[in-house]
């Protein structure tokens, strides 16, 4: 597996909030089998989404998964021809790729 993480910074919470909204509208109408307004070649590159983001310092990290290198390079094609559609999200500082080597869930306990 292999993973982007693009940095945002400079954004405003409400747009932050809106932006996350948008994308949550496309991922759901991607699941219904219609076709949102992101580029919707993304949805079969993209096994997986995850945004973090700091509402109080306007930073924001936008990390997407794809199953292959290929899948990712194609994918960061296509993310970096494109931007933010609420103006004050923020402004891309950063953008990495990496081979995801471990992806673990563990409890945070101990077993008995």
């Amino acid at each position: 597996m292999f993973a982007r993480i693009a940095r945002f910074e400079g954004g405003k919470g409400g747009d932050i909030e809106a932006e996350t909204r948008d994308m949550r509208k496309d991922i759901e109408a991607f699941r219904r089998g219609e076709e949102g307004t992101y580029m919707p070649e993304l949805s079969r590159l993209v096994s997986r989404l995850e945004i973090f983001a700091d509402r109080q310092s306007g930073s924001v990290a936008a990390i997407v998964y794809c199953e292959t290198e290929e899948q990712l390079r194609e994918a960061d094609r296509i993310l970096d021809s494109m931007s933010p559609r609420n103006a004050d999200w923020g402004q891309r500082v950063s953008v990495d790729t990496y081979e995801v080597v471990l992806d673990e869930t563990t409890a945070l306990r101990r077993v008995a």
